[in-house]
């Protein structure tokens, strides 16, 4: 229980969490659209 406390009262805590929580929310984002391209018809090209 000392580490989550120490994880959201301390500044270093709070920079490590938010750059944790941006990494799995950048990773949930990627997985979904790397997974729309890949299911798409050939020929098609670019992001849009």
């Amino acid at each position: 229980m000392g580490a989550f406390k120490l994880l959201f009262t301390s500044d270093a805590g709070l920079l490590s969490f938010g750059a944790i929580a941006f990494m799995i929310v950048v990773a949930i984002y990627l997985f979904v659209r790397f997974g729309k391209l890949m299911n798409e018809k050939p020929g098609k090209e670019g992001w849009s």
